[in-house]
């Protein structure tokens, strides 16, 4: 069974830091782009980050450049997205992608 499976989401305060991670099973991802995506309340989903599959080039949401970081560990099948500065704008369920599969999403919550 291909699974992606998400860990690290919860409470911050404005400026706080958090991690999330992806790990994926069932099926090898190291040949598949990879993405973080999140959904604010009201909102439509939209991808906040993106790594490419064997050049490592990453793309950003204008609006979390330089703040979060997509990073993934090959020999693991793990995607991470770290989450710096974090700012009242962020607070949304971020999910994880590799093709045509999602990770059952991680509530990311800032407030003071």
């Amino acid at each position: 069974q291909v699974q992606l499976v998400e860990s690290g989401g919860g409470l911050v305060q404005p400026g706080g830091s958090l991690t999330l991670s992806c790990k994926a099973s069932g099926l090898t991802f190291n040949n598949i782009y990879r993405s973080w995506h999140r959904q604010a309340p009201g909102k439509e989903r939209e991808r906040v980050a993106g790594i490419t599959r064997t050049t490592g080039i990453t793309t950003y949401l204008d609006t979390v450049a330089g703040r979060l970081t997509i990073h993934r560990d090959q020999n693991q099948n793990t995607a991470c997205l770290q989450m710096n500065d974090l700012r009242d704008d962020d607070p949304a369920v971020y999910y994880c992608n590799a093709g045509e599969y999602w990770g059952q999403g991680s509530k990311v919550t800032v407030t003071s």
